[in-house]
């Protein structure tokens, strides 16, 4: 991979960047538009928001002017736990699109596997597929027995599944289930918010490659195949974050970083969340 605008071809051969910006608890207005004109300005291509975000408006407008032709900018969104379910969802998505203010979404995703609705919110996804208002369809937190729930009872598959993970949590075996399905695997916290970046195997591998412990961790993960969102508000560090494209980790490198996996999460179980 050689810079941020890499891309994956998704099962419907849509092409999806691997390196973009998440902008959960960015604020909107002056700070997410901020923020994105800033990322678009250093080479970011894939922007990802939520509705549960409340900042589609910001990020819209950063998109709009930023004189970037918008089939080069990669915009994801995601229908909230409490508008999942058909019709809503329809709405949700409608409701999303006015506020982005664009007139097509790249991706649109289930934001967590709502027990009882999680079906019922994907069938609403493949008829707002269908009609060509988005480009590809996924989901988001959804564990092996979830995928195979919804690929069990649809027509379309999931063509992305956005997960925590990061070197403390690996997430090997939903990784595998995914590539033998043709999913791409897309990594939220992918720097699990900072709480490794002190780690001893982190810090030395920074130091021999002459980067810095998260430009290892996020190196780490595209040469595993496995698309990332870092979150930053920060301009030296949207920087920092994004240049990982001038150095590769050794397979030495790569087993150490491997090792550092111990199932711990610090977000929620999508098998156990009350939201």
């Amino acid at each position: 991979m050689k810079s941020t605008t890499e891309t994956a071809r998704l099962y419907n051969g849509v092409e999806i960047p691997y390196f973009g910006l998440g902008v959960y608890k960015v604020e909107e207005g002056t700070q997410v538009e901020a923020t994105v004109s800033e990322a678009l300005r250093l080479g970011y291509r894939l922007i990802d928001t939520a509705a549960l975000y409340q900042n589609e408006e910001g990020v819209g407008r950063a998109v709009r002017q930023s004189g970037i032709p918008r089939k080069e900018i990669f915009i994801t969104t995601k229908v909230w736990n409490n508008d999942q379910g058909y019709e809503s969802t329809l709405k949700a998505f409608e409701t999303s699109l006015a506020k982005l203010g664009l007139e097509y979404i790249d991706l649109y995703l289930i934001h967590w596997p709502v027990k009882g609705k999680y079906i019922e919110t994907w069938r609403a996804l493949e008829r707002i597929y269908e009609e060509g208002k988005v480009r590809s369809i996924g989901v988001s937190n959804f564990n092996i027995h979830h995928l195979e729930d919804v690929m069990g009872q649809s027509s379309l598959k999931p063509a992305v599944n956005q997960v925590e993970l990061h070197p403390a949590l690996a997430q090997k075996e939903l990784r595998e289930f995914c590539g033998k399905n043709d999913i791409l695997v897309q990594a939220w916290s992918p720097l699990a918010r900072g709480r490794i970046l002190a780690d001893p195997v982190l810090t030395a591998l920074a130091e021999k490659n002459k980067k810095t412990p998260a430009q290892v961790i996020l190196r780490w993960h595209l040469q595993n195949g496995i698309a990332v969102i870092p979150k930053s508000v920060t301009p030296a560090r949207l920087k920092e974050n994004a240049d990982i494209f001038d150095f590769e980790l050794s397979t030495e490198d790569m087993e150490l970083i491997n090792s550092l996996d111990v199932g711990t999460r610090f977000g929620a179980d999508p098998d156990n969340f009350d939201f």
